[in-house]
């Protein structure tokens, strides 16, 4: 198989210095194709379900216990929200080929494969990663119907002459959502909980990242792809970063193109909601994007025109700074990067003391030095 060995004008600046991380598991139990939905609890579904409407998604099942959020593609719905005294993040589910690969990854951790309810269909195998976090691999679930989306704008551009005696005027409406991207997970056992998801998931790593003047200690963040051979697939599915805590950090969802997102955009705003950051264009995977709080705290993300790659491709390097989070729009927020004064900030405050005290975790004082460089990098 060929490889590609350059980064420039790719993807990352950099590639790999000799004996560093590959990106890669050399013999994966098993290669899930995608991500298939996000769990969480809440105590509100009224309050979550005017939200995701407000932001493009399609209520696909409800009941007084459950609520499953879908896009427009067909498959499965992209989130999934059940009742609960506090809100919590409960986890990520991805989709393997076929049950046999359940059965392969069941035996190799020496659990069982079990069906999953009747709204879903299908079966699945239940993990816990590294860091404690429950994550579902399923298969063969029952497949929702594509719905009617919308559809990208005619535009004129270049000299290329799409549309003529006709106006343009994208409607002020929720952005519908197309299907889930990706989750970016925080936690305090990064290296560990990396080589679990490539050796366990058969995930490979797009980019890595690394703190300013520490590059010989390691990465820091990773942002992971599906290894489905020749097929594109999204520069990330899953990113994971070192922090003092293991939490949810945001997911992402994707609209049609930009002009959904900004129409989008005011939608959500006259309805009350708070955007986090946006609209910018990311460097590492290239897409547009625009952050928003939902009702229960939680970072959410409207994306489009993502980077999409085929597993021939080696991971880039680079350093982690707040200015290479994006190629333009506002610098980077003080709610986005978490330093905004609030609850959020208070418990992320809390978790820097207790990782420093510990020594089960790979967050020690000069990797806090690293971080506080990133914010004003």
């Amino acid at each position: 198989m060929a490889v590609h060995g350059t980064h420039n004008d790719l993807h990352s600046e950099q590639g790999a210095l000799p004996g560093e991380h590959p990106g890669r598991a050399a013999n994966p139990v098993i290669k899930v194709h995608d991500i298939a939905w996000l769990e969480f609890l809440k105590p509100d579904l009224d309050r979550a379900e005017d939200f995701a409407r407000a932001f493009g998604f399609v209520t696909s099942y409800r009941d007084t216990h459950e609520l499953h959020l879908r896009g427009t593609q067909a498959g499965a719905p992209c989130v999934i929200i059940r009742r609960g005294r506090r809100s919590r993040f409960l986890g990520p589910a991805f989709r393997a080929a076929d049950t046999r690969d359940l059965l392969r990854l069941a035996d190799t951790v020496g659990t069982r494969v079990h069906p999953l309810p009747q709204t879903l269909g299908g079966s699945v195998v239940d993990l816990t990663d590294p860091g404690g976090l429950r994550v579902r691999v399923v298969a063969d679930q029952d497949e929702l119907a594509a719905l009617p989306g919308q559809w990208p704008q005619r535009l004129n551009f270049g000299g290329d002459l799409d549309r003529m005696n006709d106006t343009q005027r994208p409607p002020r409406e929720p952005a519908g959502v197309r299907r889930l991207g990706h989750v970016v997970l925080q936690s305090t056992t990064y290296l560990r909980t990396l080589n679990w998801y490539l050796e366990h998931l058969g995930l490979i790593v797009s980019d890595f990242l690394y703190y300013e003047g520490q590059r010989d200690r390691g990465p820091t963040m990773s942002f992971i792809r599906c290894d489905r051979g020749g097929t594109p697939t999204d520069h990330h599915t899953l990113a994971l970063t070192l922090g003092p805590s293991d939490r949810y950090v945001h997911s992402a969802y994707e609209v049609t193109d930009l002009d959904a997102m900004a129409a989008g955009g005011e939608h959500l705003l006259d309805e009350g909601y708070r955007r986090s950051w946006g609209i910018g264009r990311h460097i590492l995977g290239s897409q547009i994007f625009d952050y928003w709080r939902d009702p229960d705290g939680f970072l959410v993300e409207h994306f489009a025109d993502s980077d999409m790659f085929d597993s021939t491709l080696e991971p880039g390097w680079a350093p982690m700074t707040a200015s290479g989070l994006a190629q333009w729009g506002p610098p980077a927020t003080k709610d986005f990067l978490g330093v905004a004064p609030g609850r959020e900030s208070l418990a992320e405050l809390r978790s820097v003391i207790s990782a420093l005290r510990s020594d089960d975790n790979e967050f020690d004082l000069e990797r806090l030095r690293g971080l506080l460089k990133v914010a004003t990098s």
